[in-house]
């Protein structure tokens, strides 16, 4: 018999020689010691299944669905968003600076859209479902005070906001300054099928309309598609809420309070959470339509928002952006 078999046998003799006590002290410790390692075990399963794994800055996890949303997790989550947001503009050229000139500043500012009754300002983006927003403001325009009647009545006019591009220059400072400031974001893969959506009447399929898309670049681009970047300046202005589609429904509300409408208002109830559900689903089946090629091309047309915002859902986020046919 070779050295450790040898060994061994002779501790196995050893021990089962010796008296009873002992060896019940060992199976007791050795049971005790097992018990606590399936404990352990079902404890970390447990832990994992609660606690999935996130991205390094994925500001989506602090939104659950299923969880109310408090004000103190919401002022949460707007300082991630911002703090990416700051970090962006910190590393890029973009304009941080209102041009001196009247025409200029316009020109930059010609998305950002004014309540003069609430003092604040915010980018009017298309396809990103701030149609019951834009209509309660109108509301709100229309009264002498800020309480609303339940349920909320359409407005008697359209097209009561005005753009902050209309006031001249020093007015625009002076609101920029004082105003809050309110940034509506959403996925940008969501908001192209959501304006093609509402294109299917030109007869382009999905990948169709997106070669059109990146054929024209992002200088040419629809204000439906336009990057976010682009459209709402977001070095320029100090956003003071970035709100992001699929928690509108309670994000708003907080943020309405904190402008100054009582506790008891009623708005009326935001869908987009319900729409967003929809999507994931549309999104993988037409995303599956485009070639890996133009889904990078895709990916760095939007490659200032990801950076921006970090849209870590996205089907677009985890991709190398590629430029032009490279």
């Amino acid at each position: 018999m070779s050295g450790p078999r040898l060994l061994f046998a002779v501790v196995v003799r050893s021990w089962w020689g010796s008296s009873e006590m002992p060896k019940m002290r060992f199976l007791l410790r050795l049971l005790t010691l097992a018990l606590l390692c399936c404990l352990s075990l079902l404890w970390w399963g447990h832990f994992l299944r609660s606690h999935p794994p996130q991205r390094r800055g994925d500001l989506e996890a602090d939104m659950k669905d299923d969880l109310p949303l408090t004000l103190d997790t919401l002022l949460h989550v707007q300082q991630l968003r911002k703090k990416t947001l700051r970090s962006f503009c910190s590393k890029t050229a973009k304009v941080t600076k209102l041009p001196t000139s009247q025409q200029q500043a316009a020109e930059v500012l010609s998305r950002i859209a004014v309540s003069t009754k609430l003092d604040f300002l915010y980018c009017q983006v298309p396809a990103i479902g701030l149609e019951i927003w834009e209509w309660l403001l109108e509301v709100l325009e229309e009264k002498a005070d800020v309480t609303l009647e339940v349920p909320v009545r359409q407005p008697q006019q359209r097209g009561l906001q005005k753009r902050l591009s209309e006031y001249n220059l020093t007015a625009m400072e002076a609101m920029l300054r004082s105003y809050t400031k309110v940034l509506f974001i959403r996925d940008p893969f969501q908001r192209l099928i959501s304006a093609y959506m509402q294109r299917l009447a030109d007869g382009l399929t999905f990948k169709e309309f997106i070669q059109s898309i990146l054929n024209r670049g992002p200088q040419n681009a629809s204000m439906e598609w336009k990057p976010l970047v682009s459209l709402c300046r977001p070095c320029l202005i100090q956003y003071d809420y970035v709100m992001m589609f699929g928690f509108l429904n309670r994000e708003v509300h907080h943020l309405m309070r904190r402008m100054g409408l009582p506790m008891d208002f009623h708005l009326p109830e935001f869908t987009d959470s319900q729409i967003q559900s929809t999507y994931s689903w549309l999104s993988e089946q037409l995303l599956s339509e485009l070639s890996l090629k133009e889904r990078r091309q895709l990916a760095h047309f939007y490659r200032w928002d990801f950076a921006a915002f970090r849209f870590s859902s996205s089907l677009l986020w985890d991709l190398p952006s590629t430029e032009g046919s490279k």
